[in-house]
């Protein structure tokens, strides 16, 4: 299937994070591009403004006359993972138009260009907004997908008209990065998620050694020291491994936090014209080792690309981080607002305790919203540990997505597990009220579902 030879294009879901990046891209290339979602968002009111028509009613007499008939040449119909049936699906697929998913359009889309795919369980956003940026502040640049949205370019989507580079965020869910071919590959990551998907942690590292093998020959694969072990070089090209310790290839040290800001030296243990070799320091707006993690897996990438270690210096100085990730919103001595996506057990503990170290006097409120009645079963006793770290806990409802409830799994029952002393549930409309009442220090909010509209009405009651 040749992507590029579509005239209109419809998203089903349009208003997800990746698809609404794919939208951008057919959008950008003349294409006449039309989407349904659920729910309007800030999302797709922002595709609505660029020039998109979206539909929230499932309804086929909702659908544009360009799809009234099926002109396989000229129509694809893209669909979330996520859209489970409703009438517009079932109209498009008993009338055998073009179909695929949101991860095969990217997988075709790819095909185009020189591809630098970003892969793990954790980090994939951070470390493909930050490589981006690095390629755009150079004569690199790039064209990229993000699971997020840039700071620094207020959008999940960006175009190069002049580069054929492309960054893509190689999601694990539903096998997705299996459609990707990648010159270069970064994996972030393996901490078990997906169970619905996965049989179990051997299920899921097999799933990104298969990844990893179909890095093309003469490609590169970079991989965090701890789960080098799974993995090998692509045939005829190179793996590299970064972290914290100087065993790995590219590694950091000379660490310094404060408030919102990190500095790292970044080294290699090459000296070659083809990699970089000497230390250069970094200067890093968001905090965290998992951050300066990140962070490292982006400078290899830049590295292995030939992008100089001033380049690289000057990009990070301009860079502004992504929304939602670790994304403060006040600092003063009354009061702190950060929010988060952390929505996986291992995400939740190192966002709190990296607040907790930024922060060591000070009392912690958590809000989180569990995403998925699947993961809130089946990393039930995971979660509680990772919420009790919390000074003050208060859980909402779990936000479903694609799901039906699951008998017995809801806020309460995780609330049980958790052993902080101070604790509650909450539904989403009752948040701002309950937290009027509190005596709020510092707050941090988590989750990966809707809790993010909440953050507006937050910061007002804040201040």
């Amino acid at each position: 299937m040749n992507i590029k030879s579509f005239k209109y294009i419809y998203l089903i879901g349009i208003g997800g994070i990746g698809m609404s990046a794919l939208a951008r891209y057919f959008y950008s290339q003349d294409k006449i591009v039309y989407g349904y979602d659920r729910v309007k968002s800030d999302l797709t009111v922002d595709l609505e403004d660029e020039g998109i028509e979206i539909t929230y009613a499932d309804n086929i007499n909702a659908i544009p006359n360009a799809f009234n008939i099926n002109e396989s040449s000229n129509q694809l119909v893209i669909y979330s993972s996520a859209i489970s049936n409703n009438s517009i699906y079932s109209y498009f697929s008993d009338n055998s138009f073009n179909m695929c998913k949101r991860a095969e359009a990217l997988g075709l889309i790819s095909e185009h260009y020189y591809t630098i795919a970003v892969a793990g369980t954790h980090g994939k956003t951070t470390t493909s907004i930050m490589l981006a940026h690095i390629l755009k502040n150079t004569n690199v640049d790039c064209t990229a997908f993000f699971g997020g949205i840039s700071k620094n370019y207020d959008t999940n989507f960006l175009l190069s008209n002049d580069s054929n580079y492309l960054v893509v965020e190689a999601d694990e869910y539903d096998y997705s990065f299996l459609n990707l071919n990648p010159n270069i590959a970064i994996i972030t990551s393996l901490d078990l998620d997906h169970l619905d998907i996965y049989e179990d942690h051997d299920d899921l590292i097999s799933s990104f050694k298969q990844f990893a093998s179909q890095v093309k020959d003469d490609g590169c694969l970079i991989i965090e020291e701890s789960i080098a072990e799974y993995f090998t070089s692509p045939k005829n090209g190179k793996l590299f491994t970064y972290s914290h310790s100087d065993k790995s290839d590219y590694y950091a040290d000379c660490i310094k936090q404060k408030i919102n800001i990190t500095n790292f030296n970044f080294n290699s243990n090459f000296n070659t014209s083809e990699e970089c070799s000497s230390k250069a320091s970094i200067l890093l707006s968001m905090p965290g080792l998992h951050n300066i993690s990140n962070a490292l897996a982006a400078i290899t990438a830049s590295s292995y690309l030939n992008i100089d270690n001033n380049s690289i210096t000057n990009s990070f100085k301009s860079f502004y981080g992504i929304k939602r990730r670790f994304d403060t919103h006040i600092i003063s001595d009354k009061h702190v607002y950060i929010d988060d996506y952390a929505h996986h057990p291992n995400e939740i503990s190192v966002t709190i305790e990296t607040v907790k170290k930024l922060f060591p006097s000070r009392i912690v409120t958590v809000v989180f919203q569990p995403h998925l009645y699947s993961r809130t079963n089946d990393f039930a006793i995971d979660f509680a540990n990772s919420l009790s770290l919390a000074d003050h806990l208060i859980i909402m409802d779990i936000y479903a997505a694609r799901e039906q409830p699951i008998k017995g799994v809801n806020s309460d029952m995780l609330l049980d597990l958790c052993s902080n002393k101070s604790k509650i549930t909450s539904t989403k409309s009752s948040i701002i009220s309950l937290l009027e009442e509190k005596d709020l220090d510092v707050l941090l909010t988590l989750g990966a579902g809707d809790i993010s509209s909440l953050v507006r009405p937050i910061k007002e009651m804040m201040k």
